[in-house]
């Protein structure tokens, strides 16, 4: 059984993985972050299509939490500060606000700083997984 959470987010996003990693170099959250392509997302009880569509945090105990409400969970894990931030992000209608901000974000993720094309498309015509882009068009 794990004894920490685990921040699953999209490995193969430049802005997603920049933000993991300022996560982890800022925040620090007390969690194990691994990109959904390498996580064995049955053992975790999650699934591939609801990690290509939000990032995810899960508990040891196996809840799941998407999206804005995963960035608040982290942030209360992190402490000090970051909690407080955190708690606000888990309030009507701060909530709200948050999911609706961070679907904005992560619908242009590929017009976010580091972000890439490649951001935008989904996982199975990314470069690398058998098919290119040219190919999976027509």
């Amino acid at each position: 059984m794990r004894t920490r959470p685990v921040l699953i987010y999209d490995g193969d996003c430049a802005f997603c993985t920049s933000s993991v990693m300022f996560a982890e170099r800022y925040i620090r959250p007390s969690c194990e972050t691994t990109p959904w392509q390498f996580a064995e997302m049955e053992s975790l009880g999650a699934t591939r299509e609801r990690a290509e569509y939000e990032l995810l945090w899960i508990t040891p105990p196996g809840a799941i939490h998407g999206g804005a409400q995963a960035v608040a969970k982290m942030l209360l894990n992190a402490g000090s500060g970051w909690a407080v931030l955190g708690a606000l992000l888990t309030l009507p209608p701060l909530r709200w606000i948050a999911h609706g901000v961070y679907r904005l974000v992560a619908n242009n993720r590929e017009r976010m700083p580091g972000g890439t094309p490649t951001c935008a498309l989904p996982a199975d015509r990314r470069p690398g997984n058998g098919t290119s882009t040219s190919d999976s068009a027509r």
